[in-house]
């Protein structure tokens, strides 16, 4: 199997499994990858998801570049030019649509959290999944290291990553790493911020699903809507993210019974158990006149609700 895919008490397991081979991003690996991120966004029982690779010596290595072997060299470079101006349909610059609609399929962006636990080398292919697909990444301090692997091979890659790096972190360190295309170790990463905590390789999995858990009491559409918000709106100028922002805000206090759920518990001094359940539609309100109309309108206006 190139992955393993498990589930258990919330959270799904995401392991590529191909230590022999760096965990390398095969079609193989790639398919069966795609369809653990369907599962994951269409599982409602699932509120998160770790990924990580097999093994402490890569995450994954990158894409396998073995040519098929049924075509030659020219017969590559010929799809490859084809590919550029006739890419297929149902295709994004000629890779097939994720489960978001957005991205690549083996890197897509799914509206729940999914944490990295990165065991080994994450380059190449490795490296662009941790900065499209996770939101959260834990680096092993003995064995994480991290390469673009781009110019090194003469190219400048047809994958989202180079643009995902510059947004991610500051300009100077990520020219550093896409123009030298020199390695770096997981203490570098914290330090420009590719990754979160760098922790003892017998430490990782620990702590990665430390967090999850942390992630799973939470309120489960409230942190899918979170999560999409930033990606989606997090660059609209700020007046206009935050209304959609306070859009959102209000759909789940009116249509989610966690919100209601997090007051009651506040105001009980008790634990929050949230469910992600949903609300049926009631009946619309009276509008209220007199003096009811004049009171509330006092406590509109004074944002003390």
């Amino acid at each position: 199997m190139p992955i393993n895919f498990e589930k258990r008490d919330g959270v799904a397991y995401i392991t590529l499994n191909n230590p022999a081979q760096a965990n390398v991003m095969d079609r193989e690996t790639s398919d069966e990858l795609a369809e653990a991120w369907q599962d994951l966004w269409e599982d409602r029982d699932i509120r998160c998801a770790i990924l990580t690779g097999a093994g402490d010596r890569h995450f994954c290595g990158g894409h396998k570049l073995h040519l098929a072997p049924e075509i030659t060299e020219e017969e590559r470079e010929y799809l490859q030019t084809r590919r550029a101006f006739w890419p297929l349909g149902r295709t994004i610059n000629g890779e097939k649509i994720g489960t978001d609609g957005r991205m690549g399929d083996h890197y897509p962006r799914v509206w729940k959290p999914v944490i990295a636990a990165v065991n080994g080398w994450a380059a190449g292919a490795g490296f662009y999944t941790l900065l499209s697909s996770t939101d959260i990444r834990i680096a092993s301090a003995e064995n994480a290291r991290f390469k673009f692997a781009l110019l090194s091979q003469g190219w400048v890659g047809h994958g989202p990553g180079a643009t995902l790096l510059t947004r991610q972190i500051r300009y100077a360190d990520a020219m550093r790493i896409l123009l030298t295309d020199e390695p770096f170790d997981a203490h570098e990463a914290l330090r420009i911020g590719i990754v979160n905590e760098v922790v003892p390789h017998e430490k990782l999995m620990e702590r990665a699903e430390e967090i999850a858990r942390k992630i799973v009491e939470l309120p489960p559409v409230a942190v899918r809507m979170m999560k999409e918000f930033v990606i989606r709106f997090g660059e609209m100028p700020t007046d206009q993210a935050w209304q959609v922002q306070t859009m959102m805000n209000s759909l789940l206090i009116h249509a989610t019974a966690d919100g209601e759920e997090g007051r009651r518990a506040f105001t009980e001094k008790r634990k929050p158990e949230f469910t992600g359940a949903l609300r049926r539609r009631g009946e619309s309100w009276e509008e209220p006149t007199g003096e009811d109309a004049e009171r509330l309108d006092r406590v509109f206006r004074s944002g003390n609700y």
